[in-house]
């Protein structure tokens, strides 16, 4: 409730007062500003009454989504509070193939803001970005946004050694496919690839059964371990492993 009252002040007072705080006084009065940006980008916004397009600078910080005129983020023109919204993507009309919307709208649940925010893309590409990053934003409270999570932050969460994800694939892999040819090579079915990280990033538990296939989950455990923040050898260690490598090395060429 605050981060979305604190949006709808500072938008009221910049329009109905017409306040000059300076550069920029969304950054100087609110700290959920100082926040690091998980995602940043031109996108369009539909307008409720007049339904026409207006291009906005987006930028996706904690559980919100605030847009702007500008870049340099000189002044907020509204604030989206992603608690309790689901995001989706829109299928094109055929006479309009080439727009890639996609639309936040309330969930389940009752939210403090019923509005429904329909936004547009310059690509398809960016499209998944927005969805995805904005998915695991909304889902992250529920043990979801698994992929992409900080390791030591997933494994704390989960209250397990290794997060559920790892263990999973870990297990099929080990119980059905050492033998297989080509693992860790072949690529998986990327359809299913896809459906599974996202049940994973819903906070779903999937499990796999005899007819998944094993280059499929070893697909998806590279896509996890590819999307870490941070690699499994950390960097802080990497130089240290390369130390124990060159010693092993010069240490079996000794006569």
């Amino acid at each position: 409730l605050f981060s979305f009252t604190s949006c709808f002040v500072v938008r009221s007072k910049s329009l109905v007062m017409g306040e000059n705080r300076g550069p920029n006084p969304d950054k100087t009065l609110f700290p959920l500003q100082q926040e690091q940006s998980l995602k940043s980008g031109w996108l369009k916004k539909r307008r409720n009454i007049m339904k026409n397009w207006q291009q906005r600078w987006f930028v996706l910080r904690g559980q919100e989504l605030r847009y702007y005129k500008d870049k340099e983020e000189s002044k907020m023109q509204g604030c989206i509070s992603l608690q309790g919204f689901q995001v989706l993507k829109v299928n094109p009309q055929p006479e309009e193939p080439n727009k890639y919307l996609f639309e936040i709208i309330p969930g389940d649940k009752v939210t403090v803001n019923h509005e429904t925010f329909l936004l547009m893309a310059n690509s398809h590409h960016e499209m998944e970005d927005w969805v995805r990053a904005i998915h695991k934003v909304i889902w992250a409270p529920f043990g979801g946004a698994v992929f992409g999570q900080r390791l030591e932050d997933a494994v704390s969460l989960e209250t397990r050694h290794a997060p559920l994800v790892v263990e999973q694939c870990v297990d099929f892999i080990r119980e059905n496919g050492l033998q297989e040819e080509g693992l860790f090579r072949l690529p998986g079915q990327a359809t299913l690839v896809k459906e599974l990280q996202d049940t994973f990033d819903s906070g779903g538990k999937p499990t796999f059964d005899k007819s998944t296939d094993v280059h499929t989950v070893a697909s998806l455990l590279k896509l996890y371990l590819r999307e870490l923040p941070e690699p499994v050898i950390p960097f802080s260690r990497y130089q240290d492993f390369l130390r124990c490598l060159w010693t092993d090395t010069s240490t079996a060429t000794m006569p």
